[in-house]
């Protein structure tokens, strides 16, 4: 009868990720895994496999976490095109937070992936749709209201926002200066007659 696992695996998986997050997965060793887990590095293979499998799945999670609450927090926007504002306000602002300008995980590994790997490529493309289709989906409908202008279809300017979001995730990395990641945006957002940078809320009273 199998034992069953004593440890949190969402827990476990966090911490998987923010090593590869870190170092890359190349670069990222089990020795590197097991400690940052808190495991032995057999209670690790039992668990998930390989180093291959625990990243999937580590990835999965941050994508799970991070891209799609991402996606919900900027829904509560109260308009589509300031979900849209909110959305590259958030990505800077964590950005920026971070003492280590990691990027994004999955950003991270489209530049890793292997020609010969179609897995990672099916699984980092369909993630980057989900990310056009959240673009498309709000600016469809800033179109319909008129919040921003219907001179471009919906689903170039996407495009645009996706290429807009891995340049910002890419650039952090080597060049994590507000003033850099805030002129790349801007010209869109004007483009778009949308706010950039969202006002600073006014104190009540």
């Amino acid at each position: 009868m199998a034992r069953p696992r004593q440890f949190d695996e969402t827990q476990v998986l966090e911490a998987a990720g923010n090593i590869f997050w870190l170092k890359g997965f190349e670069a990222t060793s089990t020795r590197d895994l097991a400690e940052s887990m808190g495991l032995t590095q057999a209670s690790l293979y039992n668990a998930f496999g390989d180093k291959r499998g625990l990243y999937m799945k580590a990835l999965r999670q941050y994508v799970d976490s991070r891209l799609y609450g991402r996606f919900a927090r900027s829904t509560g926007a109260p308009t589509p095109g300031l979900a849209i504002v909110s959305y590259f306000s958030s990505i800077i602002r964590d950005s920026l937070a971070d003492p280590d300008h990691r990027g994004c995980l999955l950003v991270n590994g489209a530049f890793e992936a292997q020609p010969d790997d179609a897995e990672l490529q099916r699984v980092i493309a369909a993630e980057t749709t989900e990310i056009e289709a959240f673009f498309r989906h709000h600016l469809a409908l800033a179109q319909e209201s008129g919040e921003i202008p219907n001179s471009e279809p919906p689903e170039d300017l996407a495009k645009m926002l996706l290429a807009v979001q891995f340049g910002l995730r890419t650039l952090v990395r080597v060049r994590p200066e507000r003033e850099l990641l805030d002129g790349m945006v801007r010209p869109v957002m004007s483009m778009l007659t949308l706010p950039w940078p969202l006002p600073a809320p006014q104190p009540d009273g």
